[in-house]
């Protein structure tokens, strides 16, 4: 299997952390030298090893925005 390049260009937010330390977050990442995109995944403490994870365009994260901003989230 080929290696995976990645680079985080940008944290922009940790979502929550696990009791082992990998910390689920949004960031910038570029992978195998490409633009960055927006990412959601969990990383390992050193940024290391990384759980699957979800790749978002600019157009697709504005979407998403736009419904998470419509979800009623009252408990």
């Amino acid at each position: 299997m080929a290696e995976i390049k990645y680079e985080i260009t940008d944290k922009l937010g940790e979502l929550s952390e696990s009791s082992k330390g990998w910390k689920k977050e949004i960031n910038m990442v570029s992978w195998n030298n490409y633009p960055a995109k927006y990412d959601i995944r969990e990383w390992d403490p050193d940024y290391e090893k990384m759980s699957k994870g979800l790749t978002f365009k600019k157009d697709e994260i504005k979407k998403l925005r736009d419904i998470l901003n419509k979800l009623d989230l009252e408990d």
